[in-house]
């Protein structure tokens, strides 16, 4: 991979070999961004060639320092930094698991972490850059059957808070908190049933495309957004404008817990 052109920016991505991440990484490519993506698994049929693909887990801290070391290497700068791996697997708190706990915390929050501790030693030493993540209006209230997942999309939302107020005034951090979008991730957790039921709940109607919340992050990393930092920039149709019925709908009720289980 050639180094950046002069004017375009390199730009990590994790977690974007699929969903909100490739719809990311693709969104910086189009601009002529040199992007690179950490993910455990390999980008889809239909990835955008112009990203490169480092086999990451961000889970693993050392790893996740040597790709962005090796990224800033190479093309002698870096310049946008998303942090977007996250799991979750629907379940109660009563069925939750260590195995499942901690997993969900090393992935969707401290490898947010990780990646920004990395990427911000080379963002300071250049003053110049943007930290940016993925959150989720889960994080912002109860939500039932993704106790875990739920608190690490708050604890996100707290580190663009910390590292905007010490990376100031030169690096900018901030998160972007989707409601409902229909990831991979998504169609794997909910029925088409469960589906329709959350749209009905959402003043716009739908779910979000990846691409829209691709652009929310597009814009964060802009000019536009210069004065914008330590922000969670909301971006679910409504979802949590009013009322939060949706977190307690039917569709997420039961009266069998074995139900509500499931795998991903």
């Amino acid at each position: 991979m050639t180094a950046a052109t002069e004017g375009a920016r390199t730009v990590i991505v994790s977690g974007a070999s699929s969903g909100i991440g490739e719809a990311t990484a693709r969104r910086f490519a189009r601009d002529g961004d040199a992007v690179v993506n950490l993910d455990v698994q390999p980008p889809g049929p239909g990835g955008d060639p112009r990203v490169r693909w480092l086999t990451v887990d961000v889970a693993d801290w050392d790893a996740v320092g040597s790709a962005v070391d090796e990224v800033a290497a190479e093309h002698g700068r870096l310049d946008v930094v998303v942090a977007n791996a996250g799991i979750s697997v629907r379940g109660g708190v009563l069925e939750l698991t260590a195995e499942r706990a901690r997993r969900t915390i090393e992935v969707n929050l401290l490898g947010v972490l990780a990646l920004w501790h990395h990427a911000a030693r080379h963002l300071v030493a250049a003053r110049s850059g943007v930290l940016l993540a993925t959150a989720s209006v889960n994080g912002l209230r109860g939500y039932p059957y993704y106790a875990d997942y739920n608190a690490t999309k708050a604890g996100v939302a707290s580190l663009a808070r910390s590292f905007a107020l010490e990376l100031a005034p030169h690096v900018r951090a901030a998160c972007v908190s989707p409601g409902g979008v229909l990831t991979p991730m998504q169609l794997a957790e909910y029925t088409p049933a469960m589906l329709d039921e959350v749209n009905r709940q959402i003043p716009a109607g739908r779910h979000a495309a990846p691409d829209e919340i691709a652009e929310a992050f597009h814009f964060l990393a802009s000019d536009a957004a210069r004065f914008v930092t330590g922000a969670e920039l909301v971006v679910d149709g409504g979802e949590i404008a009013g009322a939060t019925t949706s977190a307690y709908g039917t569709a997420y009720r039961s009266d069998d817990r074995s139900d509500d289980l499931a795998v991903s």
